[in-house]
């Protein structure tokens, strides 16, 4: 029995749609279990580029594929996705749990005219109604799948939502409200038509597959420095991303995971507003984020680069309990005669090597680095061929390099990945056996 655990150990963006579709080709079963669809997973086999906001990962390796109830679903950006996916020859082995919330045209007018007021505060959101569709759930307005299939729920509940929604944006925040009750119920009753056929229990189906001995990958979105409660608030998503997520956005328990392996990035990669310790502000940065194709999936933002920072993945290796790395485009820092690794930071003379809750302490960290040789660089099929002949092929420098982030993390490397290919990786720990 192998339950493994794919977890962001950054800011969001660390590769892990191409992480999870590499451990899929073993896995019986995919689950992706938190967030919404301002979460992108990029997954690249040959020449197909995929684009996943809300499908689960495992979908291109064609296995059984499930959303648990921790996500919340923009209905009509997941039957997109299917399409896209039917489209190109896939037939989706999905399963949607009936536990899971949907986001509403209610929570879109509602992220943006809250984001509007935050000021100095605002979290940088895609103004998808994520934020405001957790808050419903938190506050028991919500609407979940389950009642999207019921015709007379769903309009008793819409009845109350859409009058509490319209009462705020007009009257609160003083924002336009064009948009009707009848068209939201039936735009979405189509959709549930649509959705029906794949809703099932995702807690039954992933404890009886578990207790089959069979592979489950659990699928996260973001990274743990947009978490709700142990990222840095609140310059983050509205969910729990950690690894603890997969647990509770599941219905799975903690005694039936077996591994958790954190993605991390060989540099710094953010999108949104708060402090980056590693920003690079210079022509460094900015030939990362060209070569590094830094750009959101989902909202086609340019994201902020910078050197790796080691507070912030020990950060992420205690609070999702790590078993393992998965170090990520290591083949973008190729070229470059140095690289920097940001080890503890610098405030007000003081050395911190925790990462500090206060964001205004944040703020006036400054890094405190440590300086490793570069490697040369190489062409997309360098890079393959490379990947290929295994560990030892690799220049010496990186290496050195992945050797010094599992030392210092006193966590070991269990993957390399140096391109987007699914031949462009190398494996040094076979999880499912």
């Amino acid at each position: 029995m192998t339950s493994v655990v794919i977890v962001g150990g950054q800011w969001g963006d660390e590769g892990k749609g191409k992480i999870v579709d590499y451990y899929a080709s073993k896995a019986d079963t995919v689950i992706r279990y938190s967030g919404g669809n301002n979460a992108g997973h990029t997954v690249v086999t040959g020449k197909r580029i995929f684009k996943f906001h809300l499908m689960p990962s495992g979908a291109v390796a064609g296995k059984r594929v499930l959303i648990g109830n921790g996500v919340v679903i923009d209905p009509e950006v997941l039957l997109g996705e299917i399409e896209m996916l039917q489209s190109m020859g896939l037939n989706p082995d999905l399963g949607i749990s009936e536990r899971a919330h949907i986001i509403l045209p209610l929570h879109k007018l509602s992220d943006s005219a809250e984001e509007k007021i935050k000021g100095k505060w605002k979290a940088g959101t895609t103004k998808r109604g994520i934020g405001p569709c957790y808050s419903d759930k938190a506050a028991r307005f919500g609407i979940r799948v389950i009642d999207l299939l019921n015709e007379e729920v769903l309009k008793e509940k819409l009845d109350m939502l859409f009058v509490l929604k319209e009462r705020q944006i007009t009257k609160v925040f003083n924002e336009p409200f064009e948009i009707t009750k009848e068209e939201i119920f039936k735009k979405y009753t189509e959709h549930a038509e649509k959705l029906k056929k794949y809703v099932t229990d995702v807690s039954v189906e992933a404890n009886s597959t578990i207790d089959k001995h069979k592979h489950v990958l659990f699928e996260g979105a973001q990274g743990t420095m947009l978490d709700l409660d142990h990222g840095l608030y609140p310059f983050g998503t509205s969910s729990n991303v950690t690894s603890g997520a997969a647990c509770t956005g599941t219905g799975v328990s903690p005694k039936k995971i077996d591994e958790i392996v954190g993605v991390v990035k060989a540099y710094t990669s953010r999108v949104g507003e708060g402090p980056v310790p590693t920003e690079l502000l210079d022509e460094t940065g900015e030939q990362i984020r060209k070569k590094g194709m830094e750009f959101g999936t989902t909202t086609g933002r340019p994201r902020r680069v910078g050197w790796l920072d080691m507070v912030t993945v020990n950060y992420a290796c205690r609070v999702n309990g790590l078993t393992g790395l998965a170090i990520t485009k290591l083949d973008i820092l190729g070229g470059l005669n140095k690289i920097k690794i940001c080890t503890a930071y610098n405030y007000k003379g003081k050395m911190i090597t925790e990462q500090p809750a206060d964001v205004n302490v944040y703020a006036h960290c400054k890094p405190i680095y440590e300086e490793v040789p570069g490697w040369k660089d190489m062409s997309i099929e360098e890079w393959i061929a490379l990947a290929k002949k295994g560990y030892d092929a690799l220049p010496k420098e990186i290496k050195s390099y992945t050797a010094r982030i599992s030392e210092i993390s006193k966590t070991p490397v269990y993957l390399i990945s140096v391109g987007q290919d699914r031949d462009a990786t190398i494996n040094l720990k076979d999880l499912f056996g």
